[in-house]
């Protein structure tokens, strides 16, 4: 396998995909964030102090899938043409995925990884004040389309 991150003597580089072919693409990442079930009544009741978690981790996700670039060293500055974050509310846990979508040279995978851990911070961070036993889990790519392959988690 080679690795396409390394130039001809060994260093970092970001990829070239100037001949690479637009196309449509998108990622789906998912994970959690654990917490007491108590914290999770307050989430739902509307009573943490520093207002809607799940609101504000919503724009802190979509942030974060715009900002990846600014974040991860190697990649590309993506022009997005979508990025969505759900939440799915059990007893003990937050669910959080990201859709994130583009048309261009490069896939988006990066940056549904990086919303999904964006948003889970956020939460973290709105939380930490009645939480401190909080666990951020399962951070993964769960689909990719475009580009010249597909992947899905099975």
């Amino acid at each position: 396998m080679e690795f396409t991150h390394f130039n001809e003597k060994g260093r970092a580089r970001m990829v070239d995909v100037s001949e690479k072919n637009e196309t449509q693409r998108r990622a789906i990442a998912r994970g959690y964030i654990q917490m007491n079930p108590e914290t999770i009544k307050m989430i739902n009741e509307g009573k943490m102090k520093k207002g809607d978690v799940l609101s504000v981790a919503q724009v802190g996700g979509i942030c974060g899938a715009k900002k990846t670039w600014d974040l991860i060293p190697m990649c590309h500055n993506i022009l997005l043409t979508g990025a969505d974050i759900s939440f799915e509310v059990e007893e003990d846990r937050v669910w959080i995925e990201a859709v994130v979508k583009t048309t261009g040279k490069t896939g988006v995978e990066m940056e549904a990884l990086t919303a999904v851990s964006i948003a889970a911070l956020t939460i973290y961070d709105m939380c930490k004040a009645v939480d401190k036993h909080m666990i951020i889990g399962d951070v993964k790519l769960v689909e990719k389309t475009g580009g010249k392959s597909d992947f899905r988690l099975k």
